[in-house]
């Protein structure tokens, strides 16, 4: 997908409604990971992007050592308090790319829903480098799709987004192939014992739920506030003109890479 650099700030706007809103991962998904690598109470484990931390509390209940990476300062801040209660848990309000850590320090290194923000050959050589031996790295992320038992919701939003949002993309649904390829990245970098996973789930929204849902996204929280008051007020009408619930059918893919 195109990054337009800039935006991976935004999020750092709405820290509660981001956490209230924004979903989190399935636990099937967790024991996937867990499978390829036992993670305990010795383990130190690095979090790229925590945001409000909806990756985080799995992880944080193997009582392992976790540190957290989060550029912004609310959002940091927030996941500081949210987690507060946790003795071995810290937050770096800083980027991946400024985070400053010897080699070989962590048994597992994850990014959820943010990892693309970070040049890649930055991003995997710097895991790389950070991992022990036998370490491994967690790639996932949620890729949101339209309402598939609701076509003519989805053609009366794609007007409303021609009208307010023009340059913007149709997302196509997430596929295996592009999982696939994801996960192939790594190799690139000197990863082993490459291995993908995809979960499906469905989430459902009123109207007003929606659109606060939307508010958290970093490209519609770009537009100016006066047109993004009539934007959001439009697919409103969209979606209760046409039965007043809209259901989003989530597709979240996992890449797991292994260092030697």
């Amino acid at each position: 997908m195109a990054i337009i650099m800039g935006l991976e700030t935004k999020f750092n706007e709405v820290p509660y409604e981001y956490d209230k809103w924004r979903p989190t991962y399935v636990p099937e998904l967790y024991t996937d990971i867990f499978n390829y690598k036992e993670i305990n109470q010795l383990s130190k484990v690095l979090e790229i992007g925590i945001g409000t931390g909806q990756a985080t509390l799995p992880i944080l209940n193997t009582n392992c050592h976790l540190t957290a990476i989060e550029l912004g300062n609310n959002l940091a801040e927030f996941s500081k308090q949210k987690f507060i209660d946790y003795e071995k848990f810290e937050v770096k309000n800083m980027s991946f790319q400024d985070f400053d850590c010897p080699d070989n320090t962590y048994d597992m290194i994850y990014s959820a829903s943010a990892f693309h923000w970070i040049p890649e050959e930055i991003g995997y050589s710097k895991v790389y480098k950070l991992l022990k031996s036998g370490g491994i790295f967690a790639r996932f992320a949620n890729h949101p799709y339209k309402d598939k038992g609701k076509e003519e919701i989805h053609a009366a939003m794609q007007k409303v987004y021609a009208k307010y949002m023009p340059n913007s993309l149709e997302s196509l649904e997430y596929s295996v192939e592009q999982c696939r390829e994801r996960a192939n990245i790594s190799s690139r970098y000197g990863f082993i014992d490459i291995c993908y996973k995809m979960y499906q789930r469905t989430r459902t929204f009123n109207a007003d739920e929606y659109v606060s849902l939307l508010n958290t996204y970093s490209d519609h929280r770009a537009i100016d506030d006066e047109k993004r008051v009539k934007f959001f007020n439009e697919i409103k009408d969209a979606i209760n003109n046409l039965g007043g619930k809209i259901t989003i059918y989530d597709t979240i893919d996992l890449q797991l890479a292994r260092k030697p």
